[in-house]
């Protein structure tokens, strides 16, 4: 297998999660509930400027790539994050700069056989 393709695997599993991480109300409240631990959608429309509907469509977002889940608590749903999906993401952000550096440390290693 190419190295192309072992890259693709990973990052057709990453996209969803990263496109869910891509908007800034839904980046602020996985932040949120990283700070403060579970939470109910109504603590959670305390501290943002947009309706308890659209805090609802972002948190289904985040369920969707893994990154949330629900549970009920009496009436209440209580979000909290997926700690494996976080984790994913991290791996795969350090997979990438492992790569970048080893392409860097070849150019330069090419750019000084070049000046001599």
């Amino acid at each position: 297998m190419s190295r192309s393709s072992t890259a693709v695997a990973p990052a057709r599993g990453a996209a969803p999660l990263f496109a869910a991480l891509g908007d800034e109300v839904r980046l602020r409240l996985v932040a949120r509930l990283a700070a403060n631990g579970p939470e109910s959608i109504t603590a959670l429309c305390a501290t943002h400027a947009i309706t308890r509907q659209a805090i609802s469509k972002h948190l289904t977002v985040l369920a969707r790539a893994g990154l949330a889940r629900a549970r009920r608590r009496g009436r209440e749903r209580i979000w909290q994050l997926e700690p494996r999906r976080l984790s994913e993401a991290s791996e795969y952000l350090d997979q990438i700069s492992r790569q970048w550096d080893i392409a860097l440390d070849r150019l330069k290693t090419f750019l000084d056989g070049e000046a001599k």
